[in-house]
């Protein structure tokens, strides 16, 4: 299976989400299908149903997570020596021709991706579009919302 590019950020949050799940909630659920079962007809025992659904929830995140991790590539971009050159976790400042304004993302993984606090995914056509190129190259990007054109202000490794 290929590595998927992540950030060193988004790592750590995948491992703390993992810790919790494994140290806080495994247990927690171990403990509500205890006390469901004690109360005596699983059948109709609702408490342990809903208990049992939010272990099958959890473990399949927690393996989610696990492989997630493993066939994880994780890109350090302070560690990378720094140019003008647009590449994955570089954090992106783009004139948009059209409207004048000045938009900045930060190219990570897809699972890290949250447009609304402009973190854009390696794989959205514009991630797509401006990587590889450099300060000052403009670009034409065909997205789900029609024809865009950039200008590549700035790259960031920080």
């Amino acid at each position: 299976m290929s590595k998927v590019p992540i950030t060193v950020e988004g790592a750590e949050k995948l491992r703390a989400e993992l810790k919790k799940l494994k140290n806080e909630d495994r247990p927690r659920i171990s403990k509500a299908i205890a006390e469901a079962r004690a109360h005596g007809d699983l059948k109709e025992n609702a408490e342990y149903h809903a208990a049992k659904e939010e272990q099958g929830l959890s473990e399949a995140r927690l393996r989610d997570i696990e492989g997630k991790l493993s066939n994880a590539q994780i890109i350090d971009i302070k560690a990378i020596a720094a140019s003008d050159k647009v590449i994955f976790g570089a954090t992106v400042v783009l004139y948009d021709t059209e409207t004048e304004a000045e938009v900045r993302y930060r190219i990570v993984g897809d699972d890290e991706s949250d447009i609304s606090a402009g973190m854009l995914s390696v794989s959205a056509p514009i991630a797509r579009a401006i990587i590889g190129k450099r300060e000052g190259d403009e670009v034409d990007i065909t997205t789900p919302g029609g024809q865009k054109s950039y200008e590549v202000i700035e790259v960031l490794y920080i």
